[in-house]
């Protein structure tokens, strides 16, 4: 038998617990000494105890159902060892850290067998753990590096796989089964995944937190869904699926510790994440409610020291080992109501201080629904005959609050009503869908202080809750179901496991159509938490559905949540940037809004100035995650310095051979190292000294900003790989291209961001081989015979087919990708269009020349043509050539109707004089033909007579200059239509063969086409550009040509697992300012109307104070915000004069700071 006890508690109807307690034999492990610690494996399948006492650590076989059994063998330290830290692993390797920050490891199988790391080279170890690979994972705190080692046991040692840096200003904190190493720095706690390598940060705080390894002030324990940080005495609870902390806990607050593991269902399954003190007072409560059961003896104690896995407790308790079954333990009454006169008293043993409070949390994410819901689609399916079903359903009394749920469905209506046992009292609610729907089942979860109850009909599932304090039924869920009630009863089941697999996951799904309930929209809007998880899709069912009070509802919630916490809810603007394709579809005026209102901010609640000595820093953008450097390639340079340094201990002679050998090698070369190095030397600090003197770099005082579009270059985590190379997913970065974001700083600082990362990289290399491509067809084509032979012209025509091929791929995927936006882009009529036809000449001019032998000159020369012009493309990426490539495409995107109007009046008056001018068809310019026609070529041609020597002339012609399609352009409509055109250019020869004095009719027309088009409309054309290239002669516009190239590298060139790599795409980016530039912009924003406070007021005061500027305009605005507030507060306040004064106070409070800054600026 086991030195061990098991406790099992149930709960059955009558609300009584059992509890079985198996006292184990009279000899106990370590020899009966006191067990000072204890670690489970990941997989908890083995435990490890140790005794400070006899300095010795047991294993525990914890796998089976049955009783603990310690093991046979026990590791023993050495006298001098003090045990600082161990772990173990499912298949029962130990691994240990002891005072001299060693690290020790031993198989429990086999206690003689003492493992080595092949990496070892005397670090200072202070964490260890295995993670659920069984995988060993170190932390050395001198060069602050990561080891990860396999476990697989090959001569005695393990093999290192990986190795990271961690930078020196982050502090470790620890490193979970999960890969998931946490770091602290700057009053920020980071978490990195060793595996994908993706760092972000999880929390900050406002308070400055001094950080100590040794104290442990900050702690950190997780699970698949949670994160739980503990700092000083504050307990922040953060979730993985939202990406925010969503709740903040006094660790010395019990009430209310206690409230939130009973209210959101976190006992048992959360216990691992939370701190002693909560395990401590949870316990507690068990221990009390046995007591009163009369199960548990008063000097029966549950232990100190505490492991939770996901079944059992394992604690430490008079040198015995507790086993405590938590799903047994999970169905305990916690009743742990709160009355006015019942304050509770809490003693912390670390402080020695009684604390007192009756607080209470209130969140309703959380809730573990699922496994009810699966189990309320069971109940329905077992139902043989679709006549079990009703319209009423009454739920058993609660066990706990013992109350009755009466659930009801009457046409389009469900009425629930919950009864009070105990006041006799009742309380409704009518749920009025507009739909008719039928009753399929209900089930009941029961809570501490509330009760949440599912209800199921045929039009979809509910969850309601019912709140005891204020008395009150709420709609917290709804999903939205199609179920034909009349269906057999297969049928039904097929649609039911159609409708129970939607909800097998861990959190609960939603779809579109459950928006269209308002009951439902409202509670999301309300509830902090389902805004965060469900705001992008509410938001997009708004804009489609074009419910203007509904997007400005979001818009200004997701606005408020952040200004509540800037640190840790900048998340919720990730809602608006999501949205953002389609706001720029329909309401691009949100875009704008948003652009203004976020230029320039921080998430803090006030800026910082740091002073560098770099003036290039000005909107360099970066991000602030920790920059684990992954070193695992230098694990053979490692492993090479261990096998020299032990080569050294074991063979010195053979080892001062070695080294003997190579000082001879570098011996004959050492002066030519030496004068090299001293050259090097001193003109490295003769030219440091000399451009030190002429270049003073000066200390700049800089801000740091967040650029506000949060999640906006993210693109989607699941994808396939062979879809992503054709028709790959795209951003909100992608989808969103508009001026409005590009005229701030945050655009142009994400495009540099993106720029710096790999636009400019992978641009250098298309460029380079496109260029490639000129150079081979143009000396193919170009260099003449003479100087090239037939085998280099050949081998060069084939190159530039297979190049042109090549570029020809990527234009193709961009048009499967978007045939509509590739049609109909107008950049493509100048840019898209020439690369394919530059592509498609480069392919079929070469092979039609290598096939025929023929040198088509005119095919030769426009490929020439077109491949100049997209060389002459690639330039729009400098600023300089780009600001004019972006005014050429937007203003003829402006004038195109114009130029439409104006191709309409040539074409009329070309059809006009061809009519007029057009010959009689019975000519030929083969043969003279000889008749009255004034427009027959042959009659207008010019002709020579001969001059008889009296002075008279011939009147036949002596000779007739030949005609041809030029003499009478008219004579085809084609060429009229040139003719025109010239007349357009200021060419009109094509009309000056014809007598103006003998055709009246030719000279109106002649006037009316110069005056109309020539003059006015020509000079119209000359006014409509200049105003054009006003309007888009600015770096906006550059900006957005260069995110259009961006674009294209990014769906195109990167591979789909480089499009998901955390530094090249962040969630969020931060960028430097010099405080000189940003006084220019703030003061241009100001004169240009463009400077945004009515959103994060105090944020962007803040900022006019640090760069000492008065804005006049500041007085009004904030009176402005002030007299919307007033509207709440007149609402709120039960009497207007309270409301009152304090609009008053805020009035004087500014004005005395408006007048104050005028006396300053007098100064």
């Amino acid at each position: 038998m086991s030195d061990a006890s098991t406790i099992e508690t149930e709960n059955n109807e009558t609300d009584e617990f059992v509890i079985d307690v198996n006292k184990i034999g009279s000899k106990k492990p370590h020899d009966g000494k006191h067990i000072t610690k204890i670690e489970i494996s990941p997989k908890e399948e083995y435990l490890v105890t140790y005794s400070d006492d006899d300095q010795s650590i047991i294993g525990w076989d914890v796998k089976d159902e049955d009783d603990l059994k310690p093991g046979l063998l026990q590791v023993k330290l050495d006298s001098d060892e003090i045990l600082y830290h161990m772990a173990v692993s499912d298949d029962k390797k130990l691994a240990y850290i002891n005072n001299h920050e060693y690290i020790g490891i031993n198989d429990m199988n086999n206690i003689n067998q003492k493992i080595k790391l092949d990496c070892d080279d005397v670090y200072n170890y202070n964490y260890c753990t295995f993670n659920l690979k069984g995988e060993l994972i170190l932390c050395e705190i001198k060069d602050n590096i990561i080891f990860t080692y396999s476990t697989q046991t090959k001569n005695n040692k393990w093999n290192c796989k990986r190795m990271y840096k961690v930078p020196e200003d982050f502090n470790f904190i620890n490193i979970t089964k999960y890969n998931k190493l946490y770091l602290f720095s700057k009053n920020s706690v980071y978490e990195h995944d060793l595996i994908t390598e993706k760092s972000k940060r999880i929390f900050k705080s406002e308070e400055e937190i001094k950080y100590s390894s040794y104290d442990k002030n900050i702690r950190i324990t997780c699970n698949e869904k949670l994160i739980c940080i503990r700092i000083n005495d504050k307990l922040i609870i953060y979730s993985i699926e939202l990406e925010i902390p969503f709740a903040t806990l006094d660790i010395n607050n019990d009430v209310q510790l206690h409230d939130f593991m009973c209210r959101f269902g976190l006992i048992p399954s959360s216990i691992p994440l939370l701190s002693g003190i909560i395990k401590e007072c949870y316990w507690n409560e068990c221990l009390d409610c046995l007591e009163k059961k009369c199960q548990l003896s008063k000097e029966y104690c549950l232990p100190d020291k505490i492991r939770i896995t996901t079944k059992y407790a394992f604690g430490i308790r008079d040198g015995h080992i507790w086993k405590i079954k938590l799903e047994i333990l999970a169905k305990m009454i916690l009743n742990f109501k709160i009355y006015d006169e019942n304050i509770i008293e809490y003693f912390d043993y670390d402080s020695k201080k009684k604390f007192k409070t009756c607080e209470s949390l209130n969140i309703h994410l959380i809730i573990p629904y699922m496994d009810s819901i699966r189990a309320l689609f069971d109940e329905i399916s077992d139902v043989t005959d679709v006549k079990g079903f009703g319209n009423k359903i009454i739920v058993p009394k609660s066990t706990q609050n013992l109350i009755k749920w009466k659930i009801e469905v009457d046409d389009r209506i469900i009425k629930i009503k919950v009864y009070d046992k105990n006041s006799k009292s009742s309380w409704t609610r009518d749920e009025n869908i507009n739909v008719k729907q039928n009753l399929l089942g209900a089930k009941l979860i029961d809570d501490v202080d509330d009760v949440d109850i599912i209800v199921l009909t045929t039009k979809g599932l509910f969850i309601y809750h019912f709140n005891e304090n204020n008395k009150s039924i709420s709609l917290s869920y709804f999903y939205y179901m199609e179920i034909d009630y009349m269906d057999d009863i297969n049928k039904l089941k097929y649609k039911l496991s159609n409708y129970k697999e939607l909800f097998s996951g861990s959190t609960l799904p939603l779809s579109n159509d459950s928006f269209k309930y308002d009951n439902w929209v409202s509670y999301i809007k309300d509830n902090k938490e389902c805004l965060l998880k469900y705001g992008v899709e509410l938001l997009t069912f708004a804009i489609r559905e074009h419910n203007l009070d509904l997007i400005e509802d979001i818009y200004k919630k997701c606005m408020d949540y952040f200004k509540e916490d800037l640190r840790n809810n900048w998340m919720f603007l990730s809602i608006i940037t999501s949205t953002m394709p389609l706001l720029n579809r329909y309401y691009p005026d949100y875009i704008l809004k948003y652009s203004s209102e976020t230029t320039l901010i921080t998430d803090s609640s006030s800026y910082s100035k740091e002073y560098i000595k770099n003036n290039n820093l000005h909107l360099y953008s970066f991000f602030q995650y920790p920059q684990v450097i992954n070193l695992s390639r230098s694990i053979w340079w490692c492993k090479h310095n261990i096998l020299m340094s032990e080569f050294g201990d074991n063979h010195p002679i053979m080892y001062f051979a070695l080294i003997f050998i190579q000082i001879l090698i570098i011996l004959p070369i050492l002066f030519i190292y030496a004068v090299i190095y001293y050259m090097l030397s001193t003109y490295h600090f003769i030219i440091h000294n000399i451009k030190g003197g002429i270049f003073k770099h000066t200390t700049t005082p800089t801000i740091i900003f967040m650029n506000p579009y949060i999640k906006f270059s993210n693109y989607p985590r699941d994808y396939t790989w062979y879809l992503e190379l054709i028709m790959p997913k795209s951003s909100p970065f992608v989808e969103t291209i508009s001026k409005d974001i590009y005229k701030t700083w945050n655009g142009e600082t994400l495009i540099d961001f993106k720029w710096n990362k790999y636009g400019k990289y992978y641009y250098t290399l298309i460029w380079i081989g496109y260029t490639a491509l000129l150079i081979c067809f143009t000396a193919a084509a170009t260099i003449p015979q003479q100087y090239i032979d037939d085998n280099t012209q050949k081998r060069l025509l084939i190159t530039s087919s297979i190049l042109g091929f090549i570029h020809l791929s990527f234009e193709v995927r961009q048009c499967i990708h978007d045939p509509n936006k590739w049609i109909h882009n107008i950049w493509n009529l100048f840019g898209k269009y020439t690369n394919l036809v530059a592509f498609l000449l480069s392919i079929c001019t070469p092979i039609y020349w290598l096939k025929t032998n023929n040198r088509d000159i005119q095919l030769l020369s426009f490929t020439c043509l077109f491949l100049d012009i997209k060389f002459l493309l690639f330039f729009r990426v400098f600023e300089s050539f780009g600001i004019y490539f972006a005014i050429i495409i937007s203003v003829g995107k402006q004038i195109a109707s114009f130029l439409v109007v104006l191709f309409i009046i040539i074409i009329s008056f070309a059809h006009t004089f061809y009519i007029l001018l057009s010959p009689n068809p019975n000519f030929s310019f083969e043969e003279y033909t000889n008749n009255s026609d004034p427009n027959n070529p042959w009659n207008i041609a010019p002709s020579y007579h001969q001059v008889f020597d009296n002075g008279s002339i011939n009147p036949d012609p002596y000779m007739i200059q030949l005609p041809s399609g030029n003499t009478n352009m008219f004579v085809d409509f084609g060429t009229s239509i040139f003719a025109m055109y010239k007349f357009l250019t200021g060419d009109p020869s094509a009309l000056s063969n014809w007598s103006y004095k003998d055709d009246p009719s030719l000279v109106v027309l002649i006037v009316a086409f110069s005056l109309l088009v020539v003059v006015y409309l020509m000079n119209l054309f000359i006014g409509l550009l200049n105003k054009a290239i006003d309007k888009d002669n600015n770096k906006a516009s550059y900006l957005i040509e260069k995110a259009e190239i961006l674009v294209e590298i990014e769906l195109f060139y990167l591979l789909p697992y480089q499009r998901r790599w955390h530094t090249w795409f962040p969630e969020v980016i931060y960028y430097y300012a010099d405080v000189d530039e940003i006084r220019k912009k703030v003061k241009e924003m100001i004169n240009e109307g463009e400077w945004n406070t009515n959103e994060l007021l105090e944020l962007k005061r803040d900022l006019l104070d640090k760069l000492h500027i008065q804005h006049d305009i500041t007085l009004q605005q904030i009176l402005e915000a002030i007299r919307l507030k007033s509207q709440d507060n007149i609402l709120k306040h039960e009497s207007h004069d309270s409301a009152l004064q304090e609009i008053l106070k805020e009035i004087r409070d500014s004005r005395s700071n408006t007048e104050q800054g005028k006396k300053n600026d007098n100064m």
